[in-house]
């Protein structure tokens, strides 16, 4: 399972957002800096509609939805990739996930302390990013100490060497290590630093309720921001996302009508960070259960059957594939075989979005 962390400066709702996120997650949420120390860990269900649609058509026993984790991280502040407050863990713990969702404060509250005495969210990010890029600078230019003297005989160092040098100058500039331009052999070659700036970004522009349809000049600088980093944003108010949590169905949906949106944030957030990992989905389904599993784009059919058992993988021969739109279409199995629809694909078969899928395979 992917792991996607929630960092961000101390008091931006971070925790407030996680709890929802997993709705009986049990992080603190409180007004103080370094409420979370040790990483709350909790497990998402990815919203996905075509799940009770499949159900209904296989007459399913049960639904079982893809899922993802996320990780509330300790705030960070100025002066962490120096060791300063929970600097070195909350950067040990940003290493171990795959992406990093970083919110920012887009709401003016007097009654919540801002660690830098005002709302800024591009000082914010900023400061987030600079502590970041001066960790893997540090990391990179270690590297390159240990790497030169080997590179004078190694073909392999000399493409790390030149990787690492690129990384450099970009870190250098603080900008992160994504934007450098790499080639493949390089990319590879640095693969195993693990930098953090090299981590995906999905921007969470927290917002108070009044904003959540709109937004506000604050979510816009963010947006700028983004673009120049190759980053996503989504729109949040964690406020909001914490009142949903205890409503019913219905009242979750007159509330957010209220507010003038049709959803809150959180499913936009899930659903970015799974596309931000380049997760897609395939289903199975039949009376007993409807599934939906998570695999990475590129994958062939027999290491998605090896998702649902390494059993399957082994002994593939073949899956029967029909895509989601045409099973729904025409309303049943039989009905989109008759229709040329269901295709038996074999190993090398790259699994596409909203597959259905059968594995054949010997014991």
């Amino acid at each position: 399972m992917l792991r996607a962390g929630i960092v961000g400066l101390p008091n931006v709702g971070k925790s407030t957002l996680f709890n929802a996120l997993v709705a009986n997650a049990k992080a603190d949420a409180a007004n103080f800096p370094f409420c979370t120390i040790e990483p709350n860990i909790g497990v998402v269900a990815v919203p996905d509609p075509r799940l009770q649609i499949l159900a209904g058509l296989s007459a399913s026993e049960s639904v079982v939805p893809t899922r993802m984790e996320f990780v509330d991280i300790a705030g960070l502040v100025k002066g962490a990739s120096k060791g300063e407050g929970l600097g070195n863990q909350f950067l040990a713990n940003i290493r171990e996930v795959d992406a990093i969702v970083q919110v920012v404060r887009c709401f003016d509250d007097d009654d919540i302390i801002h660690v830098c005495g005002s709302v800024d969210p591009g000082r914010d990010i900023e400061v987030i990013n600079l502590e970041l890029a001066l960790a893997d600078l540090a990391q990179v230019e270690r590297r390159i100490e240990r790497t030169r003297k080997a590179a004078r005989t190694s073909k392999e160092a000399q493409i790390e060497l030149a990787a690492l040098e690129k990384l450099q100058a970009i870190l250098d500039a603080g900008q992160p290590a994504r934007l450098t331009e790499l080639t493949p052999e390089e990319a590879d070659a640095i693969k195993f630093l693990g930098l953090l700036t090299q981590k995906p970004v999905i921007y969470a522009a927290n917002v108070a309720e009044v904003d959540l349809a709109t937004g506000n000049d604050w979510v816009e600088q963010v947006r700028a921001i983004a673009v120049t980093e190759q980053a996503q944003v989504v729109v949040v108010s964690a406020q909001v996302e914490s009142e949903l949590v205890e409503l019913s169905p219905e009242e979750r949906a007159d509330f957010l009508a209220s507010l003038g949106v049709t959803e809150g944030g959180l499913q936009s957030l899930i659903h970015a960070t799974y596309d931000l990992l380049g997760l897609r989905t395939f289903f199975t389904s039949g009376p007993k259960e409807t599934r939906a599993w998570t695999i990475l784009q590129g994958t062939k059919a027999p290491q998605a059957a090896g998702v649902i058992h390494s059993d399957f993988e082994r002994g593939f021969i073949r899956a029967e594939t029909v895509a989601y739109e045409d099973l729904t279409h025409h309303g049943a199995l039989n009905a989109a075989k008759e229709k040329g629809l269901v295709r038996s694909e074999g190993k090398e078969y790259v699994v596409q979005e909203g597959d259905v899928m059968l594995f054949r395979f010997n014991v």
